[in-house]
């Protein structure tokens, strides 16, 4: 991570799930990262095409030029990185993984913002983790950032990065996880040849590097 506002994010959730795989939503407590709320955001996963917008922050929404909530966050994005986000979201469902994307905002002028995106697991209790508590934030601020909206976005680098050093599925006592069956121990060690070295898997047309907490 390399953004101020992702790494007191991500320190926040981390301290709040404790040993748990993610913290309940109710938890959070918007007092407690009052300076990072114009950058946040929460989601619903209803389904793996339909992710919603559930709160979003005044910058965050200012950067687009339009009220956020309820818009679907998959729509602004090409077929490959929807299909990514798609098994990213999965894996941070499922899995309780958190991501960090790179992202590119692209404006009808052809300007173009760099971004980093964190997705961080929340549970409901008695409906799973269906929420994901997360941040946008510019690296850089140009003149028109509010002026010219932010119409698509591409991703530019993602990254997993498993809180508890590996995937919650493979504690003692879990199976392999039914949802992404490529995970494996054998593959959290050995990554399939072909691949880059530190790579952990190919995701569409990007490849995945696993993170820690670093």
């Amino acid at each position: 991570m390399k953004n101020g506002v992702s790494k007191t994010l991500y320190k926040y959730w981390d301290d709040l799930r404790g040993g748990r795989p993610a913290p309940n939503r109710s938890e959070i407590d918007p007092g407690r990262i009052r300076s990072l709320l114009g950058d946040t955001f929460i989601l619903e996963v209803n389904s793996a095409h339909d992710v919603r917008y559930r709160l979003a922050g005044t910058r965050l929404c200012s950067a687009h030029c339009r009220e956020l909530k309820g818009r679907n966050f998959l729509r602004g994005w090409n077929e490959k990185d929807r299909e990514a986000l798609a098994s990213l979201i999965a894996a941070i469902t499922e899995d309780a993984a958190a991501a960090v994307i790179g992202v590119a905002g692209h404006t009808e002028r052809e300007q173009h913002l760099p971004m980093e995106m964190l997705l961080l697991p929340l549970n409901v209790p008695g409906e799973g983790r269906i929420r994901i508590l997360g941040s946008s934030t510019p690296m850089e601020r140009p003149y028109w950032l509010g002026l010219h909206p932010i119409l698509n976005q591409s991703i530019t680098s993602l990254r997993l990065v498993w809180p508890d050093e590996r995937p919650y599925f493979l504690k003692p006592g879990e199976g392999v996880n039914p949802i992404l069956p490529r995970f494996t121990a054998e593959g959290m060690n050995l990554p399939p040849s072909g691949l880059p070295q530190g790579a952990e898997r190919q995701v569409g047309h990007l490849t995945v590097y696993s993170g820690g907490k670093s």
